[in-house]
């Protein structure tokens, strides 16, 4: 006996033992109320019992938006067709020519016409743009140049004379163009661009110029290759008009330039054009710079909508400053940043996908002498995809909201609504992209070794959708505009004005937020207090409201001895965190009114499991700020933990159907690992056909 135990106790001495052990207490759930633990298969029946069953094709039936029809037909569009298939090792040049070739497939045989879309319903042609960034990002982002960005600017800044001439030309891709907004020495600060457009009134003619290297455009897309046109911003200038007959700036103006012959396609006087050469992602996309030497084009290639020349020079415009007409350009342009949330949302589920279902198919390690368990059953494998699965939920519900705003905007022309679109657009394609770019490679990494594979497309969503973040706005240069328009919300909170719809909100905030915490359901714990949305959206705008608050005192405080520019700068990280509090209140408000409405009581249930779990690991991510101001107790806080984890647990039991409830095509999807079946099959005859 004494022998037995001894070698026993040797056995369990080793590391690999040892390991084991510690796997196996690893694998231990936590219980949502109380101390203790919960076995798995105990949970999972339990929890199966109380009905939380997920129906994949129900939860579908509840995202599956209004042009899911269009989607499909693009899908299988080029489904039919390999040739058009991005394959996984591609040289630079080869992937442009493809990704014109792709593009005009889906205008001229697939019959597909994204600026009419566009037009008539932006909903769809957003639903267009998703479908093909399944199948490219370079392509995606072709097509919005195009579309978005060129034929954008010409419906949207020109007039009735632009829409006639141009709108079918760009429709049917005859008229491939580019967006001249970027230049060498600004991006950002796009008042501060240096491009001139001087009006010549002898020939009744404005000459483009480039004045310094600093102002050559860059960064264009579809100027390299393939653009024969650009929509050019530069300085409009009046000769003689200025005061003491100096030449007068009149801000900058939209101007349609030709680049290269209709015919030749060669490049036209006066213009030379660069390549940006091979980037780190996005190689499909021909970027290119542009230098203007006095190029001279018709007084009619003006996009006059906010502001124009006549025959004699004078200027003429409904706006009557230059800010402001600044402010109506750009107001005008958002579709580009609506498209990006759109198209980052749908970058995050195929990434959440590919990651979700290989890790429900890979097992490694197990209790002694049992199967290998999948590792999502382990609680750090939870912890990382989980509350990024309930992620793409939320984001999903709030770029739908997005969308029919900026689409009830384009009907009505509300200067109100308008505005409300801006800053919207602005903070959640900043928040949004942000988060996929992280949560790219946090999927890449919690597919292991298999992740690393191209094949298996983690490198190429990663480094195709980084520059989400950079391009049609910086990120922090956009919430900087969503803390600006919260501030002069609050301003006006306090002269009586109206609040904006999204930040309705706010009109309690100083009121009903800002009082002391109660320190009695400061205290509360229960899982039933916690996963009400109530208390849920309340701690959301609570947060908002209390660095809305702090910030405008700190910046008053600041602004006696610092003036206005270096108080916000002292100001700034607050209120990066303000801007992002606000859109993380905006997105959940959206979860919760989508679970409200979902009519299947089933479905219904699941969706409001993913919401909570949503909502309390953002909580619980700042549970600091929260304990700071007593909000939040010391045994809440940690009653908050225990059920983030117990609901990451929740939302694995039903991680297969929450992901193929996406209804992403394994077509689109294309990563061997991240097959609905058979996955290793799939992956080892990618690898052996790739060598």
């Amino acid at each position: 006996m004494a022998t037995t135990s001894r070698s026993g106790d040797d056995e369990d001495s080793t590391p690999a033992m040892r390991r084991l052990r510690r796997l196996s207490l690893h694998l231990l759930q936590p219980a949502a109320e109380g101390g203790g633990s919960l076995v798995p298969a105990a949970c999972a029946g339990r929890r199966r019992a109380g009905g939380l069953d997920a129906d994949a094709a129900a939860l579908t039936a509840c995202l599956r938006g209004r042009h899911r029809a269009m989607q499909a037909r693009v899908y299988e569009f080029y489904v039919a067709r390999p040739e058009l298939q991005t394959p996984v090792e591609l040289p630079m040049a080869a992937h442009r020519d493809l990704c014109f070739r792709q593009m005009a497939a889906l205008v001229r045989e697939a019959g597909v016409r994204p600026l009419s879309l566009m037009a008539a319903d932006p909903a769809e042609y957003f639903a267009v743009m998703e479908a093909v960034g399944g199948l490219d990002i370079s392509l995606a982002i072709k097509v919005g140049v195009q579309y978005s960005l060129w034929g954008g600017s010409v419906i949207n800044l020109g007039t009735k004379k632009h829409r006639e001439k141009y709108f079918d030309k760009i429709d049917n891709l005859e008229y491939p163009g580019c967006f001249a907004m970027t230049e060498l020495h600004h991006g950002s600060n796009v008042q501060a661009l240096q491009t001139t457009a001087t009006f010549d009134p002898v020939t009744d003619e404005f000459i483009v110029d480039t004045p310094n290297d600093g102002a050559i455009k860059w960064w264009i897309g579809n100027a390299a290759l393939h653009g024969k046109f650009a929509t050019v911003f530069a300085r409009l200038i009046l000769p003689l008009q200025g005061k003491g007959g100096e030449p007068a700036d009149m801000g900058i103006h939209a101007f349609i330039v030709p680049i290269r012959d209709l015919e030749t396609h060669a490049v036209l006087p006066g213009i030379e054009i660069n390549d940006c050469g091979h980037k780190i992602g996005l190689n499909g996309v021909d970027n290119g710079a542009l230098r203007f030497r006095s190029v001279r084009i018709p007084r009619d290639n003006l996009l006059n909508r906010f502001g124009d020349v006549a025959r004699d020079g004078k200027y003429t415009s409904s706006l009557p400053t230059i800010n402001r007409r600044f402010a109506a350009t750009l107001g005008e342009l958002v579709g580009g940043r609506v498209g990006l949330a759109y198209s980052s949302v749908g970058v995050l589920k195929v990434s959440v996908t590919i990651a979700v279902r290989y890790a429900l198919l890979r097992q490694q390690f197990g209790p002694p002498k049992e199967p290998e368990i999948s590792v999502l059953d382990y609680q750090s494998h939870q912890h990382k995809l989980m509350p990024m699965l309930a992620s793409a939920y939320a984001f999903h519900f709030a770029r739908s909201y997005l969308v029919d705003m900026y689409s009830e905007m384009k009907k009505t022309n509300d200067e109100d609504l308008s505005a409300d679109v801006h800053v919207l657009s602005s903070g959640l394609k900043s928040y949004i992209t942000s988060y996929t770019a992280k949560a790219i490679s946090i999927c890449r990494e919690s597919c292991g070794g298999h992740g690393y594979a191209a094949v298996n497309r983690f490198g190429g969503l990663r480094n195709d959708h980084d520059i989400f973040q950079t391009f049609e706005g910086d990120n922090t240069v956009l919430l900087q505009q969503v803390a600006g328009d919260l501030l002069k919300q609050y301003q006006q909170k306090f002269k009586g004005g109206t609040l904006s719809v999204t930040w309705n909100y706010l009109r309690d905030s100083m009121s009903t937020y800002l009082s002391q915490p109660n320190p009695v359901t400061a205290r509360w714990e229960g899982e039933d207090h916690l996963r009400d949305p109530k208390f849920q959206l309340d701690a959301f705008r609570y947060r908002t409201s209390k660095l809305l608050h702090s910030v405008a005192a700190r910046l008053q405080k600041h602004m006696k001895t610092l003036g206005g520019f270096g108080a916000w700068n002292r100001c700034l990280n607050h209120l990066l965190t303000l801007a992002e509090s606000h859109i993380e209140s905006v997105i959940l408000a959206r979860f919760i009114e989508a679970v409200k409405s979902c009519p299947d009581e089933k479905t219904r249930e699941v969706l409001k499991l993913v919401c909570d779990l949503y909502a309390l690991e953002r909580i619980w991510k700042d549970i600091g700020t929260y304990r700071n101001v007593d909000y939040v107790a010391p045994n809440k806080a940690k009653a908050i933990h225990k059920l983030v984890d117990y609901l990451s647990y929740q939302v694995r039991l039903v991680a297969r159907e929450l992901v193929d409830a996406f209804d992403i095509p394994d077509q689109i999807i294309r990563a061997p690992i991240g097959m609905q079946s058979e996955a290793y099959a799939h992956y080892t005859f990618c690898v052996a056909t790739l060598l």
